[in-house]
């Protein structure tokens, strides 16, 4: 039951952290260049904005729920574990996400990495 309570806090690490990514780099292709904006309209301009995004601040939330799920999960089990697993299935995730919610061209290469990046999970898994 001890291993499936780990492989829980790992999900939701990765699915919180990935969520909190894609929104985070949502937010800011909205608010767009910030060293631009700050030599357009000031620094003042450049603070409202990220203020004001509550995307961003949901980005953060979920983040912040990767950050606490990764704590919990490392008083259970090893760093050995959950750092290497969260950390690839992220990477993972991520991919993902840049694939189909920011529709980012994510090449072949990337689409290799992802696999052997899964293989490595399983190994890590079967130790």
């Amino acid at each position: 039951m001890r291993i499936l309570y780990i492989w829980l806090c790992i999900l939701t690490t990765v699915t919180a952290a990935a969520a909190g990514d894609v929104l985070v780099a949502l937010a800011m292709r909205r608010i767009g260049d910030l060293g631009d904006l700050r030599r357009r309209h000031g620094f003042l301009t450049v603070v409202i904005r990220v203020l004001s995004s509550g995307v961003l601040f949901s980005g953060v939330f979920f983040m912040a729920i990767a950050f606490f799920s990764n704590l919990i999960g490392l008083s259970w089990a090893d760093l050995s574990l959950i750092g290497p697993a969260s950390a690839a299935l992220t990477f993972v995730t991520n991919a993902l996400g840049a694939k189909f919610f920011l529709h980012e061209n994510v090449d072949r290469r990337r689409w290799f990495a992802t696999i052997f990046v899964c293989c490595g999970v399983l190994l890590l898994t079967w130790s």
